[in-house]
């Protein structure tokens, strides 16, 4: 017993200390994800050392030290998108329905053709603006339904599981379309003009993943978000116009880099002393993390924020309805 409760405590240390190795690679930022998972195992292995092992106090000490102090660093991480800590955005209980704006972020998962799940709930949610990822010529296409109540849109149809489409019932200009950083990998940054006539800058984006399959380092994905911050900052903040950033930023929401985002674009995190709203993977209760993402400017109040019924995608929708201050 005892050596199958040092190999555990060695496993889940190892992956907890993973990210702190200077490496981009994949399989070093892959445990950047599942802190919430490795934590609760973390806590599984602490009661059993504690329950079940009395024969050496000395060893039996050693072993709960390092699974709490692994477990103490992984709640660093996590703490913040739990109801444990003070909210940072304010909640407005009585919004101006002429000043807000209600976005739902979709990834949709390009080989799922469930196209009747995402337009029943954007029927039921009418947000003022939808935007979905993976969408390819086929969802843009099984999309024309929402063609009547949605007059201004953006379509780039890829067939890359890249592919972006913005649906808008609010007036949009300064329309951009870019492949910043890689080629077939693009993001669409824009101005809505809400129903008061006043205008927010949003930016929609989606970096593609350090992954086996994709991306073997994290670069890529972290340059395009770093010189988003860092656009944000500098252009837009000189703009004056309100902020939002939306997408599946293929990253959690406590990983090393959406912070540093946070931190250069000096945008808020809604989710912050709320939860963290695991939208990614939708078929699996025990691999689930937040991928999907809304950050803006101090200029909102957060009136609602909610996971979405599933759409056959890997990845749940995401509502963010917000109204200036």
């Amino acid at each position: 017993m005892l050596t199958t409760f040092i190999i555990i405590s060695l496993v889940l240390v190892l992956l907890t200390a993973a990210p702190l190795l200077p490496s981009d690679h994949w399989s070093v930022r892959v445990w950047e994800f599942p802190r919430l998972q490795i934590a609760v195992l973390l806590l599984v292995n602490l009661v059993a050392i504690g329950g079940f092992y009395h024969h050496n106090l000395l060893v039996t000490a050693s072993l709960i030290g390092v699974n709490l102090g692994a477990l103490v660093y992984q709640m660093y991480w996590i703490l913040p998108y739990t109801p444990l800590v003070k909210p940072t955005v304010k909640i407005n209980n009585n919004p101006d329905p002429k000043r807000s704006v209600k976005i739902i972020n979709a990834n949709v998962l390009m080989t799922n053709h469930d196209v009747a799940k995402l337009i029943t709930l954007v029927e039921q949610e009418q947000p003022h603006i939808l935007v979905t990822l993976e969408s390819n010529q086929w969802w843009q296409d099984a999309l024309a339904p929402l063609h009547a109540a949605y007059p201004y849109r953006v379509n780039y149809p890829l067939d890359n599981l890249y592919g972006m489409h913005v649906f808008s019932r609010l007036p949009l200009s300064d329309i951009i379309t870019a492949e910043r950083v890689e080629k077939g990998v693009p993001s669409v940054h824009c101005v809505a003009q809400l129903e008061s006539g006043e205008r927010i800058k949003c930016h929609f984006v989606h970096p593609a993943p350090p992954s086996p399959t994709e991306n073997e380092e994290a670069t890529e994905r972290d340059i395009e978000l770093l010189g988003l911050a860092k656009e944000i900052a500098q252009t837009d903040s000189a703009d004056g116009l309100p902020i939002i950033v939306s997408g599946d930023l293929n990253d959690v929401a406590w990983s090393p880099t959406t912070q540093a985002f946070l931190r250069v674009s000096g945008l808020c995190d809604p989710r912050i002393g709320r939860g963290a709203f695991n939208t990614f993977h939708a078929q699996y209760v025990m691999a689930r993390w937040p991928l999907d993402h809304v950050f803006h400017s101090d200029s909102f109040e957060l009136v609602r924020l909610a996971r979405l019924p599933e759409i056959g995608s890997d990845h749940f929708p995401l509502l963010t309805e917000l109204c200036l201050k």
